[in-house]
């Protein structure tokens, strides 16, 4: 077992530990189809299954509570064996607390989002979701948006390969605003669903999981120093 598959499996055993001065425990979601989640940071989401991977950050999403908008950041991959597959935007979308399925936003209502303060917060606030299977070496960008006048332009599909670390900003336009609570990242492949969890939570639910995860952090390496 590597560090990082330790830390994984140690983070996704505090989930469903109780957070220190929270009346209700966290527990940890349960994902309607067979697949396997895990944890690498307070905001970093993995998921996987016998076809797929996918690695997510949304550390923006959680910092823009109330505001339409929402920002991911996703990498996708296939597993080994897998046959390639064409990824396609209308294979995206993200489930709230409420059940409500909302999909990727359109390059046009990206673009007519006025979306660049939120892009220049994500660009301070960065992390990484460079999690992936050791087969997938090869850069792949997720090219759905582009911003009117880039250079660079947006597709409606990539191909996917288990060789390929494809990875870009996802972007969707919540009604109402987002909400604190459990969501889920839908990723529909050729054969089955990656749903990859993620929980949008108050600034002082923020502050004690940061705190937990760095003590945990600090516990690993203290046991990896032996």
């Amino acid at each position: 077992m590597n560090r990082g598959t330790a830390l994984c499996i140690m983070m996704l055993a505090l989930v469903a530990l109780p957070v220190a001065a929270q009346e209700t425990p966290i527990t940890a979601p349960q994902p309607t189809v067979p697949e396997v989640f895990t944890l690498t940071g307070s905001f970093t989401r993995i998921a996987y299954n016998n076809e797929g991977f996918a690695t997510m950050g949304y550390r923006m999403a959680n910092e823009e509570l109330g505001k339409e908008w929402m920002l991911l950041d996703a990498g996708v991959t296939l597993r080994k064996g897998t046959k390639n597959y064409t990824l396609k935007r209308e294979h995206f979308s993200v489930k709230t607390p409420d059940g409500t399925i909302i999909p990727l936003a359109t390059n046009q209502e990206y673009k007519g989002g006025n979306l660049r303060a939120l892009n220049h917060r994500a660009k301070v606030m960065r992390q990484s979701i460079n999690y992936f299977p050791i087969e997938a070496d090869q850069p792949c960008a997720l090219s759905f948006f582009a911003e009117t006048g880039s250079a660079n332009m947006a597709w409606d599909e990539v191909e996917v390969t288990y060789l390929r670390a494809c990875v870009g900003r996802l972007y969707f336009r919540v009604p109402g605003g987002i909400q604190l609570g459990q969501h889920w990242l839908l990723i529909k492949l050729a054969n089955s669903e990656l749903q990859v969890p993620f929980r949008i939570i108050s600034e002082e639910d923020v502050k004690r999981l940061e705190k937990s995860w760095e003590d945990l952090k600090k516990q690993l390496d203290a046991s990896y120093g032996k």
